[in-house]
């Protein structure tokens, strides 16, 4: 299929993109409310040890999206997006087959070891919005891949938590269904929108490893704050899939159906923000202030979380925390107006990278800091610990952003490094 050109064909690029992202969280929804069950089941019901094998299940997670992720974003600049992400696609609807029928532990890790393979396709998902959005109004577009996020986590949680109560492996292959179907939609109506002339003119195998594609970085020494910014907002979200489930059944006692509607809601606020808010907010204030409000109203509404009594105060805390969502946005597209399209693969890969190396650690620290709050030896009986920690994160994100976060122009590479950086 032909590059994207005109500008009808663009919208309905996005509007693809926006549909597979969709379905990519609807899919992955689905089955947060089941998964640290499911472990629960596989270690006799423990849950001090159910959130263990959860913090060994992120990190593995994240570690190999961390190796996977630079890899996807230099086959995107070398071979185009669209065979990327169509396999994507397919990788993640054979994988959620496999995770469904898995009857022991080890087999299911080795299904989320493969999950994370294909999952690193949201690299190449944002390299497309740059390729088919005009610099001005990427924050706009990258809001509403966050709705698509928000969207798919309203009704994925909610579907799997209803799903999960009558039997806990039925999530699993309505998500298989869910992403295979996506890679039959993509596979007819997905175009190119990375055209051969723009490519990168071969792939280097030695350019793609993690650290390589951190190592990039270098030469765009503005993006060096927002890189951190992303590093710590990333860091700070891990708290979610890491304790989230076990800390609602803890603290108030919440079953499959009452996590899937509370995420249900923090889905309906998150589409709101990105859908309505951000586009707004960014016009009116610009994009720096957009990120260190959104980073304010995150740490304001980790503390709520971290202390909240009761779950009536924790769901006070969420319209708080929807804020947050207008930091990712912002830092996205300060980000990607700082490199050319021959690098734009390649830089969301670092990006993507970043994100897994905070996947490397928070999970291990959330689930460690959780169960040393909830055991027997514990200093304080306090589930909403890792919230707390969060927010720290979070409050260090906002003093980098202060002081780094900036508007600029496209900027170059250093000349020393201009025939690495276009091949």
């Amino acid at each position: 299929m032909t590059a994207v050109a005109a500008p009808g064909a663009r919208k309905a690029a996005l509007a693809f993109i926006f549909v597979t992202v969709l379905i990519d969280i609807l899919a992955f929804g689905l089955i947060i409310p089941v998964l640290p069950h499911l472990l629960m089941d596989f270690v006799g019901g423990d849950i001090v040890r159910a959130a263990h094998w959860v913090g060994v299940f992120g990190v593995l997670f994240a570690s190999i999206q961390f190796v996977s992720a630079p890899v996807q974003g230099a086959m995107s600049d070398r071979f185009g997006r669209r065979p990327v992400i169509l396999l994507s696609c397919l990788g993640l609807g054979v994988d959620f087959i496999f995770m469904a029928v898995a009857q022991t532990l080890p087999w299911l890790l080795v299904g989320r070891v493969v999950s994370a393979m294909f999952s690193a396709s949201f690299t190449t998902a944002n390299a497309y919005i740059a390729d088919v959005t005009e610099p001005s109004k990427r924050a706009q577009a990258f809001g509403m891949i966050g709705a698509a996020f928000g969207l798919g986590f309203i009704i994925g949680p909610a579907i799997g938590g209803q799903l999960g109560h009558y039997d806990i492996r039925l999530p699993f292959w309505f998500a298989a269904g869910l992403a295979l179907l996506n890679f039959v939609y993509g596979l007819f109506v997905l175009p190119e929108s990375h055209p051969v002339e723009r490519r990168a003119k071969r792939f280097d195998v030695r350019s793609v490893h993690p650290f390589a594609a951190l190592s990039l970085l270098r030469n765009y020494r503005a993006i060096w704050g927002l890189a951190a910014v992303i590093f710590l907002v990333n860091l700070a979200h891990y708290v979610y899939p890491s304790v989230f489930v076990l800390f609602a059944d803890v603290a108030y006692g919440w079953d499959e159906r009452a996590v899937g509607y509370v995420l249900g809601v923090v889905g309906v606020l998150s589409v709101i923000v990105n859908a309505v808010l951000v586009k707004r907010i960014v016009a009116g204030i610009g994009e720096r202030r957009a990120l260190l409000l959104g980073l304010s109203c995150g740490v304001v509404g980790f503390t709520i979380y971290g202390f909240a009594p009761t779950g009536t105060v924790f769901l006070m805390g969420l319209p708080i925390m929807a804020l947050w969502a207008l930091a990712m946005p912002s830092t996205q597209a300060m980000v990607t107006r700082e490199v050319g399209p021959e690098v734009q693969g390649r830089v969301q890969g670092a990006m993507t990278s970043l994100a897994s190396l905070a996947g490397v650690i928070g999970p291990g620290v959330y689930t460690l800091v959780f169960a040393g709050f909830i055991g027997e030896h514990a200093p304080a009986h306090l589930p909403g610990a890792p919230f707390l920690l969060a927010g720290v994160f979070l409050a260090c994100a906002g003093l980098v952003a202060w002081r780094f976060a900036r508007t600029h122009a496209l900027s170059q590479p250093r000349k020393d490094e201009d025939a690495e950086m276009a091949t």
